[in-house]
């Protein structure tokens, strides 16, 4: 629970943010903490949401890379503060009266989750565990074949014969001139 003092108007809003809070709290390797007062879940140290509940209401900030365009067209949404809606995070605000659609925020949670989470952990969220060794061995191979084949490389390839023949030239036509001037001082 929050460290803050909860208005009793406020306290409907709680079940909801427990909810949440439950929900997050499943993903795997999520801890709890509590930075400036505020419920915070994080994965391997990286926050992906901060909740407070206040006079204002219920707070919810996520990181939605996906879906940040169709949150912030939402009335109850806007870009997070401090800069982090540049990066795709999104605060909803939730008042007295408000009833949170929850299912959306439980997408919302578990996007925020993958956004953060390192890919192990968040293909753990969708119920697949990582690929076998043998799955991975036979993609890599496919994913060579269809790779795009730059057409900068034949020509930097012309090039370095020609500037590999000049160089070649250049010692034969010096080791003339010096063959040229040891043998007129011979003469001399």
């Amino acid at each position: 629970m929050t460290t803050l003092p909860v208005p009793p108007e406020m306290k409907r809003l709680v079940p909801f943010e427990m909810a949440l809070r439950e929900v997050g709290m499943g993903y795997p390797e999520v801890t709890e903490d509590f930075p400036w007062g505020h419920r915070t879940l994080k994965v391997k140290g990286k926050a992906f949401i901060f909740m407070a509940l206040s006079a204002e209401g219920l707070s919810l900030s996520m990181k939605l890379p996906q879906s940040n365009g169709a949150a912030l067209m939402l009335p109850f949404a806007q870009p997070t503060g401090y800069g982090m809606g540049k990066s795709g995070w999104v605060t909803a605000l939730f008042g007295a009266k408000d009833t949170p659609p929850m299912d959306m925020l439980r997408m919302w949670l578990a996007e925020s989750y993958r956004a953060v989470a390192p890919k192990k952990l968040a293909a753990l969220l969708d119920g697949g565990a990582a690929a076998p060794k043998a799955e991975k061995a036979e993609a890599a191979p496919a994913k060579a074949r269809s790779a795009p084949v730059r057409k900068s490389a034949p020509a930097a390839a012309k090039k370095a014969p020609a500037k590999k023949a000049a160089a070649k030239k250049a010692p034969a036509k010096t080791a003339a001139k010096k063959t040229a001037a040891s043998a007129r001082s011979r003469r001399a």
